[in-house]
């Protein structure tokens, strides 16, 4: 029946059908191994939420300026224990992904400071606050934050030696991107990370190690701070948010550094004691509660599409049987046409605007045009089904999310077939 429903209702042909029918067969295996990762997480939050000794009064919530709002401090207390760190900010009032990174690194760096990026340049969203480019007068290179940057390897892996040499006395602050952004390249790894604040803290014991966890979380048993990184930020409308959060974003770490930062995030001398949590604390304890299993769902559905594609002779990264260390699968397609087939074939598997037709546009914060399919219950949700590219050489697409695994699959059968109507 179900062979029957992708072929009728949905028009995939029989040849695709025979092809996910042996994948599936093959990756068996693979799938146990992310279950074993899934288990482990899920009784981590479990385990952190009855230490936390969570109950239904922490639902509720406060008016005004949101003194003694009990589920926005337990929440925070049950973030900080599943990182295992020391204190967080989770707050339905960040923005979003590089809202969290901002307050981050606004916070923490001061006038002649240095950062160095590890891992190459970081993602687009944060060119105009770091001063790569745009006119901003607050951008870190204006306020007199010295940037450097230490590249990749050719192979994509991180370059210990040069970090090495670049970390100094006068190292503020090291920034380590853990997914791929718009790169070709695998996400880095926990056991990577941990090499790099190695490395990082034997030169210099005082640098603020820090982690961009976006697409990141639950997708090995470890977490960035449990391996020595001092702070780390992402997005709740990513993994920790389960897929059903509004919106929203969370930075765990250090005491003394969440501190610093939560001054941004309000005022001086108020910090974490004010802010509306807006009706939105259950949302947030259910969608962490879940978030271990839907994060498992979407990287089956990314390990299929890898598996699906480099059997039809496109270059993947990674590959169905790599290490990942983040939700986004890369696909090489090498044309612009073939990029935005594969995005409206996403479009065409959403429960929501499957009807609309995703198309290039010059969208704020990225340096070239980009398409954008996602057809989410909740607008910018990338734990759910999406995809995205900029139109550039080598013309690769990001495929990421899926709430379900039937779903993220069947977004990625489509997605072939528009490639392969293609005349």
């Amino acid at each position: 029946m179900v062979h029957k429903i992708l072929k009728d209702t949905f028009k995939i042909n029989e040849g695709l059908i025979n092809n996910m029918i042996e994948i599936e067969d093959s990756l068996t295996e693979r799938f146990k191994e992310v279950d074993n990762i899934k288990q482990y997480n899920q009784y981590k939050v479990l385990n952190a939420m009855q230490e936390a000794r969570l109950s239904d009064q922490h639902f509720n919530w406060t008016t005004g300026y949101g003194y003694d709002d009990i589920g926005r401090e337990k929440i925070e207390e049950i973030y900080a224990k599943v990182f295992k760190t020391e204190d967080s900010i989770v707050r339905p009032t960040i923005a979003n992904g590089t809202h969290a990174l901002s307050l981050c690194l606004s916070g923490l760096l001061n006038p002649g400071d240095e950062i160095i990026s590890v891992t190459s340049k970081p993602y687009d969203t944060l060119d105009e606050l770091i001063g790569i480019r745009g006119q901003y007068k607050g951008s870190l290179k204006n306020i007199g934050v010295k940037y450097k940057q230490v590249d990749f390897n050719d192979d994509g892996t991180v370059d210990f030696d040069n970090i090495k040499k670049e970390v100094t006395d006068k190292t503020t602050m090291v920034y380590i991107q853990r997914s791929t952004g718009y790169s070709f390249r695998p996400a880095v790894d926990i056991n990577t990370m941990e090499k790099i604040v190695n490395i990082v803290k034997e030169k210099n014991s005082n640098v603020i190690c820090m982690v961009d966890n976006c697409y990141g979380e639950f997708l090995e048993e470890r977490e960035p701070t449990e391996v020595g990184v001092d702070i780390l930020a992402g997005s709740l409308i990513k993994n920790p948010g389960g897929g059903i959060v509004l919106g929203g974003g969370y930075i765990v770490g250090k005491e003394k550094l969440v501190e610093q930062i939560s001054y941004k995030l309000t005022s001086p001398g108020i910090g974490k004691e004010c802010g509306l949590t807006f009706g939105q604390s259950r949302q947030m304890f259910q969608g962490l509660f879940i978030a271990p299993h839907i994060v498992s769902e979407a990287l089956k559905g990314a390990i299929f599409c890898s598996k699906l594609f480099e059997k039809e002779g496109y270059e993947v990264k990674p590959k169905y049987n790599e290490i990942r260390s983040d939700i986004i699968q890369q696909v090489k397609l090498g044309s612009a046409e073939k990029v935005i087939a594969f995005c409206k074939g996403i479009q065409a598997a959403a429960p929501v605007d499957s009807f609309v037709s995703p198309e290039p546009w010059d969208m704020p914060g990225y340096n070239s045009p980009v398409i954008m399919a996602a057809g989410a219950f909740v607008q910018g949700s990338s734990i759910e089904l999406s995809a995205d590219a900029p139109i550039r050489e080598p013309y690769i697409v990001y495929y990421q999310g899926g709430l379900t695994y039937e779903h993220a699959k069947i977004g990625g059968l489509i997605a072939l077939q528009n490639i392969n109507n293609i005349k």
